[in-house]
């Protein structure tokens, strides 16, 4: 429906301003009545009002009815960030029948209460919605772009959530194609022995996930393969694609499909090297991540032989299954051990230190406690003749069902100690007697009283790195975060997107997860990509560069500063945009010496007009 259908000109410029409370979060320090009673006095505004949080489905509707009700044809909403919002609002606007890009959003929030207190709160306030009304009278509606999409994705990764992915994703009709840099399918879940906590086989997840992804005839997949070349946009990405199968041996060969203990799936991978052009209309990343690498003599690893990490634990122990009473390492009895906990993870500047040419992690890992948890109350059901000690910062068991372990832990027997990290246990060899090794600790559940114990064997339960991709991050220009992990663009509005439309998130390359979780994140991953591409077509915001050819001297200058690869060309002459490669950035505007760019929805004139609004306020 048109806005003229609905009953209202779009020339008579009616501007309604809805100011948000924020649940105090702004109202606490703006004076949200003042500021509404100063915005009823700008030129142009017809209705104004308030409410505690304007983006929920009562704040919403009070917009929906004045715009159905033909009392406003322009919507300024004053409230928090609008990378939080600005969809939301949008789609309101749409659903009462309106052009949704005749909106602009005033952040007092972010740029106004949680900065500024008083008066000097209500008065800035003030600025910046009479600012956005100025720029409101000028907005003329917009249509988004309408770009053709291949229905195709591409999933880098065969982990599980790789697999998930793309499994959903041909279930959806969408063609599939999967790229995996080894010669394996099932990532780091192939390393395990078993899933924490519901005890299934870590084998038979891969094997099953493997098993429908080989049989699916909607899905190809390409083992020992790596992007090489990126180029494109959303629903046209072009790929260039390297298969090398140099690395992979004779005596590693085996058939598709074939199951190699710890590495697993085995893929068909054709002799030699070639390369090859993929295009697609979605990428989802599902790279992984890497277990952390203790440096040399941390905690006494590479330096004392029976310091291990637990995934080395693991595999020696999934390996050795037979029911041997007591439990062995390098075919020594193992009387008693230890676990250390947050190795690699939740480190401290000044206290830790990086590695050269690395980072500290100071995020937790949020698996490890749980993974050594569950190994230890393995270990004192197999082995009861087995001492275990656990040396722990926090105990972090955070999924559900995860707390279980620490209960049976406890019961098992498992005496926990625990340390600050500015005191970590000090592992070291063992005076001569009927122990290799020694750990002290100040233990702060004995109110800091040094303990010392001798043990067998010591497992560090070392956490997740971001994988290094630096390759894929350049080509492609994804954002990382100081951890080093993908960023998304907001973690509860847009957790598996980032700012590339059509590129996605799945998995623990974004962030320490655990299975579950990579699966769960991968099929929202394969649900955003279904829906962009299932209608054939994709529709991008129209806030991109227009060039007027009467006023364009083709002087290139535009084109020089474009940071967007073939965004901009001259075509006869002129200049010519590619709107779905444009990002909107400006940059050309103010590149252009006869000011014959403007970017749609963000004007010369509607800037010295927001302008002019802030100086008279």
């Amino acid at each position: 429906m048109t806005d003229e259908k609905k009953g209202y000109s779009t020339h008579g410029k009616k501007v309604g301003v809805y100011i948000c409370h924020c649940g105090g979060n702004i109202s606490d320090h703006v004076d949200v009545a003042e500021l509404a009673d100063r915005a009823k006095a700008l030129e142009g505004v017809t209705v104004t009002r308030t409410n505690m949080f304007m983006c929920s489905d009562p704040g919403q509707d009070l917009i929906r009815k004045d715009i159905e009700n033909g009392e406003i044809n322009r919507v300024v909403v004053a409230s928090c960030a609008p990378s939080l919002h600005e969809v939301t609002f949008r789609c309101a606007l749409k659903r009462a029948g309106m052009n949704p890009f005749l909106y602009e959003h005033a952040n007092i929030r972010e740029q106004v209460s949680w900065v500024h207190h008083g008066d000097a709160a209500t008065d800035k306030a003030s600025h910046l919605v009479a600012a956005a009304v100025a720029k409101a009278k000028e907005l003329s509606p917009l249509e988004p772009i309408r770009v053709h999409a291949a229905r195709h994705a591409t999933v880098i990764g065969g982990g599980v959530a790789g697999m998930r992915a793309a499994l959903n994703l041909a279930r959806s009709g969408i063609r599939v194609t999967l790229l995996e840099a080894s010669a394996f399918l099932g990532g780091r879940t192939a390393g395990l022995d078993r899933l924490s906590p519901t005890g299934e086989s870590a084998q038979s997840v891969v094997r099953s996930l493997g098993e429908a992804l080989l049989a699916d005839t909607n899905i190809e997949v390409h083992g020992c393969s790596r992007v090489v070349g990126f180029e494109g946009y959303v629903g046209n990405f072009s790929l260039t694609v390297e298969e090398d199968s140099a690395e992979i041996t004779a005596e590693s060969r085996a058939d598709n499909g074939t199951w190699v203990p710890f590495s697993g799936m085995q893929l068909g991978v054709p002799d030699g090297k070639r390369r090859w052009r993929l295009e697609t209309g979605a990428v989802v990343l599902a790279t992984g991540f890497t277990p952390y690498q203790p440096g040399e003599g941390e905690f006494g690893y590479q330096e004392i032989p029976q310091v291990v990490t637990l995934p080395e634990f693991i595999r020696q122990q999934a390996e050795n299954q037979a029911q041997d009473p007591v439990l062995t390492w390098e075919g020594k009895p193992v009387r008693r051990m230890a676990f250390i906990h947050c190795v690699g993870s939740r480190q401290i500047p000044g206290i830790h230190k990086a590695p050269e040419g690395g980072r500290l992690n100071e995020y937790c890992s949020r698996t490890c406690c749980s993974a050594i948890l569950q190994a230890a109350v393995d270990i004192r059901q197999r082995f009861p003749e087995t001492r275990v000690f656990d040396f722990y910062r926090d105990i972090r068991t955070y999924g559900r069902g995860q707390e279980t372990h620490y209960e049976q832990a406890s019961e098992q027997g498992v005496l926990f100690f625990r340390y600050e990290a500015e005191a970590p246990p000090l592992v070291e060899k063992a005076p001569k007697g009927r122990f290799p090794l020694r750990v002290r600790v100040a233990d702060t559940l004995t109110y800091g009283e040094e303990l010392s114990t001798e043990v067998d064997l010591v497992v560090l339960g070392t956490g997740m790195t971001a994988r290094p991709i630096n390759d894929l991050v350049t080509m492609m220009k994804l954002p990382t975060g100081l951890d080093g992990f993908l960023q998304e663009v907001h973690p509860k509005l847009r957790p598996v997107e980032v700012a590339s439309t059509g590129i996605l998130l799945a998995g623990t390359c974004q962030a320490p997860m655990d299975v579950g979780e990579a699966c769960s994140a991968a099929q929202a991953a394969a649900a955003k990509a279904a829906v962009l591409l299932t209608r054939g077509h994709v529709e991008l915001d129209p806030y991109v560069a227009r060039v007027d050819g009467g006023r364009c001297t083709g002087d290139g200058r535009c084109i020089e500063v474009c940071p967007v690869e073939g965004a901009l060309k001259l075509e006869e002459g002129r200049a010519v945009v590619n709107p779905a490669l444009c990002t909107g950035c400006g940059i050309c505007v103010g590149a252009c010496p006869s000011q014959a760019i403007d970017v749609a929805g963000w004007t010369l004139k509607q800037y010295e007009d927001m302008v002019d609004a802030i100086a008279a306020a």
